[in-house]
């Protein structure tokens, strides 16, 4: 047995502090390496979140108190019920060839909640870290598909003439820039051919730091003409747009200030009236604000429940229908999450060598469509429109990507094939 394997063992032997727990649902007040998470100090909200580990439960589980936060997002009028599944099914799942359990997983996988959902039924709910159901938990990244399917509402309402339309049709100011003159849908695809280094150190070097710094720190409040400094140096491309994926938030910022100009409201407004209200929303949810110029934290800033990401799953799987309201136009939800209306470079196992993108949407290259929301330190949402099989997990995994560390991103989809297998799903 390698030191791994036997690591893992000693670790599945060690009791557990569950203060509530019964068949496919659980709450307990600490989980893996809750001692370094700042369970001690009662899980501290802090504003060195990004880089200190005590932190992360607090403020990512809505305590974020250090940007402003945007208006309530109400519940729906008319909440979609989430019944529990009439009869258990136990999943298992494999890694490091040992057949493992749910609880196995929690007890690995340093998630602040867990949700699995068959036919729009709970099969498995679960909160770590004394985390409550009713607590809205920070999207990072899986906000940018939010602010894909808000475009996307937006030109089926026609506030957006055009897909192909240039970003400075809406935002002139930065007409001089190459973001300004890259398609909406260049854009949604990530794909301006810009530069742009999305690295997660945090340091001045990090393009995401310092972005994220001209948006969000107290000292720009009101400096919007320095965005638009910012943005019209970047006049040069690597390649043309649209000719290759290349990660970048900035571009789902972007896009977001497009909605706001195209649509005149604020994203919470639209996102409680295109989304929340009609999809049937069970709790509150908000936006982090920029505090520069208080528009929405597009790239990550969305907070809701996990039952309400995997209301937002579902949706999704019913390419944005509910009952008889199509929410999104479903040809924008298939462009957005179907591998096989992507062009060549998108496609999975090409745009990178896992994953393909649609619009603001990780595609699988499973033989039937799958797709994923995903945020750094392993937010996600896994979505299999055929087998309705959506599964939300959020986390305070220790690194951000998986270029930093693979294995809790190479667990977290072993569970998910599991998850698959076990309810009659496709797996990889």
């Amino acid at each position: 047995m390698n030191l791994f394997a036997l690591a893992l063992g000693l670790i599945l032997a060690l009791s557990l502090d569950v203060v509530q727990a019964e068949a496919g649902r659980s709450m307990r007040q600490d989980g893996p390496g809750a001692a370094n998470l700042g369970l001690d100090q009662g899980y501290p909200s802090c504003r060195r979140n990004l880089v200190e580990r005590k932190c992360r439960v607090g403020t990512w589980s809505g305590g974020d108190e250090f940007r402003p936060r945007g208006a309530q997002i109400f519940p729906s009028s008319h909440p979609l019920t989430l019944s529990d599944v009439e009869v258990a099914t136990t999943i298992t799942w494999n890694w490091i060839g040992q057949t493992l359990t749910v609880e196995d997983y929690l007890n690995q996988a340093q998630l602040t909640g867990l949700l699995v959902l068959h036919k729009a039924r709970i099969v498995e709910e679960h909160y770590q870290y004394d985390r409550q159901p009713d607590m809205p938990m920070r999207s990072f990244s899986m906000a940018k598909t939010f602010t894909a399917m808000l475009i996307g509402i937006a030109h089926g309402k026609g506030h957006i003439r055009s897909l192909d339309d240039k970003v400075s049709d809406y935002w002139p100011e930065i007409a001089q820039s190459a973001y300004g003159q890259t398609t909406i849908r260049n854009l949604l695809r990530m794909s301006s051919g810009v530069q742009f280094k999305e690295l997660y150190t945090w340091t001045p070097d990090d393009d995401i730091f310092v972005w994220g710094q001209l948006l969000n720190h107290p000292r720009n409040a009101g400096k919007v003409a320095d965005i638009h400094a910012y943005l019209n140096k970047k006049t040069s491309r690597q390649q043309e747009q649209g000719q290759k994926f290349r990660y970048a938030s900035i571009e789902t910022d972007i896009l977001g200030r497009v909605l706001l100009k195209a649509t005149g409201k604020t994203a919470t407004e639209l996102t409680q009236k295109w989304i929340w209200e009609p999809m049937g929303a069970e709790h509150n949810a908000h936006w982090v604000l920029a505090s520069n110029d208080s528009g929405e934290g597009f790239a990550g800033g969305f907070n809701a429940t996990l039952r309400d990401y995997g209301r937002f799953g579902i949706l999704l799987s019913a390419n944005g229908r509910r009952g008889d309201v199509q929410v999104i136009p479903e040809a924008y939800v298939l462009d957005a999450t179907d591998a096989n209306r992507q062009p060549p470079p998108f496609r999975p196992k090409v745009a990178t060598p896992y994953f393909g993108y649609g619009y603001q949407t990780w595609i699988l290259p499973f033989a039937t469509r799958t797709f994923a929301l995903q945020g750094i330190h392993g937010q996600t949402v896994f979505v299999q429109p055929s087998s309705q099989i959506v599964m939300v997990q959020t986390a305070v995994y220790d690194k951000a990507s998986g270029r930093q560390d693979p294995t809790p991103y190479r667990m977290r989809h072993a569970f998910f094939n599991g998850v698959l297998g076990s309810l009659g799903g496709a797996v990889d």
